[in-house]
């Protein structure tokens, strides 16, 4: 326990890189300080996941509605201002509620930026902490094009904000982000534009099936506009106008700019100590240490090579925890990482890739169109195709789908993926029935 110094770990940021690991830690004695310049949280909770989520139930509920039109009597459409309140009573309270935690257990939670001063120092305003172990979990932030008129854009964290919905919405990006808020835009009733910067959408996910999201979201009205070459945006007659290189011009009463995160490691401290990163994060090594002794990152500041994503930001946090109190020497062993659009309808996966199955004699694939199955039938889904990846011993070892119900899917066979289960141990699971989780299972 801390003794030299006034910490045994002092963490930089209070998302889930963070708090995930250093509840546990405190639990177990040790003399915990977190930093943090902003809410409390971080970005999951305030501006990101939970956030979109509350926002997209309805979008879902609704969509279901209208497949089921003389089954559920009535027109719905969403209230895009009741829909932002109830966000924001669902959300607002989560920062003091996770101080609240955080505090209880004897964590001192220090307001401000901090910056390193050497490998066991960071000062904080006019005062200096000292600890064991710092860890640094400051997570990321949108990106902001560098285009004359930038600062008519808006980003993730103002859009998550928005009182009333506008008449039309420009987005400029086609990731996450780009994807789920043309979803959420487009059944608030607003003329949605994708300006894309490449040819593609959604990269990191079976492209078979992107493509069916965005014929649907086409379908609806959205216009996708490939390799778009923006050159700046201009306030015109109280209506912002997004320019492109081929000379169209763009007319839109909001310029959302999702072209991706960055990492947050600006005026840290960084250079002066010589740690190492780049735009892809903090380099760390396969125990999470960066190239300057005592000092690690955790979560999306991190560059591991994982998807940056909240469970992935829980389990490096978690791993933390065991690592400092010596429950564990081992270098950090990432299990399977699933990961969903939510779109409508979803895309999700987890494992071995379609794409990676294809080009490998190693695997198997198998496609299941599942819009004839009973269970799909009884709400009208138009979209639900699932790959199943095998490998040559029969094990589960990767899984994508598309569908209304694709996180839960993939969320209910993840034991099948991440334990390698054969065919003997999948016989002793009884699932309830009828269940989206028991339909999952019968194909493995």
């Amino acid at each position: 326990m801390a003794d030299k110094y006034d910490y045994d770990v002092l963490y930089i940021g209070a998302g889930h890189g963070t708090f995930d690991g250093a509840i546990p830690l405190a639990q177990k004695g040790y003399k915990i300080a977190v930093v943090e310049a902003d809410k409390v949280g971080g970005t999951c909770p305030n501006w990101g996941c939970n956030a979109k989520i509350a926002l997209d139930i309805p979008v879902q509920l609704n969509e279901t509605q209208k497949r089921l039109q003389n089954i559920i009597n009535g027109d719905t459409s969403i209230n895009w201002k009741e829909n932002m309140i109830n966000k924001h009573k669902v959300i607002d309270g989560l920062p003091d509620a996770i101080s609240g935690l955080i505090k209880s257990l004897g964590i001192n939670l220090i307001h401000g930026f901090a910056k390193l001063n050497d490998n066991h120092t960071v000062t904080v305003g006019d005062k200096s902490y000292s600890a064991d172990k710092i860890v640094i979990a400051t997570g990321l932030r949108p990106h902001r094009l560098d285009v004359s008129g930038k600062e008519l854009a808006h980003d993730s964290k103002d859009f998550l904000n928005l009182d009333e919905m506008p008449k039309h919405v420009t987005i400029i990006g086609a990731g996450y982000i780009a994807m789920e808020f043309a979803t959420i835009a487009n059944a608030a009733d607003a003329q949605v534009t994708v300006l894309m910067h490449g040819d593609k959408a959604l990269r990191q996910f079976n492209q078979d099936y992107v493509d069916m999201v965005m014929k649907d979201l086409e379908n609806k009205g959205v216009r996708f506009v490939k390799n778009a070459k923006i050159k700046d945006f201009i306030q015109k007659d109280d209506c912002v106008t997004a320019v492109q290189l081929d000379n169209e011009d763009i007319r839109t009463d909001y310029i959302l700019d999702a072209t991706g995160r960055i990492p947050n490691v600006e005026n840290m401290g960084l250079e002066d100590l010589g740690i190492k990163y780049d735009k892809s994060g903090i380099k760390v090594n396969d125990h999470l240490a960066t190239n300057v002794d005592n000092i690690y990152a955790s979560g999306d500041v991190a560059d591991t090579g994982k998807p940056k994503l909240t469970p992935t930001a829980m389990f490096e946090s978690k791993y933390l925890t065991s690592l400092f109190s010596g429950e564990t020497k081992a270098a950090i062993d990432f299990p399977a990482i699933p990961s969903v659009v939510f779109t409508t309808p979803r895309i999700a996966e987890v494992g071995v890739s379609v794409d990676e199955a294809k080009n490998s004699d190693e695997y198997t694939v198998e496609e299941t169109d599942m819009t004839k199955d009973w269970y799909r039938a009884i709400t009208k889904e138009q979209i639900a195709k699932r790959a199943y990846i095998f490998d040559k011993e029969h094990h589960l070892v990767g899984a994508t789908e598309v569908s209304d119900q694709a996180d839960s899917v993939i969320d209910s066979i993840l034991p099948a993926v991440a334990l390698k289960l054969d065919q003997k141990q999948i016989g002793r699971l009884v699932h309830l029935f009828p269940s989206i989780g028991s339909d999952a299972w019968q194909n493995i």
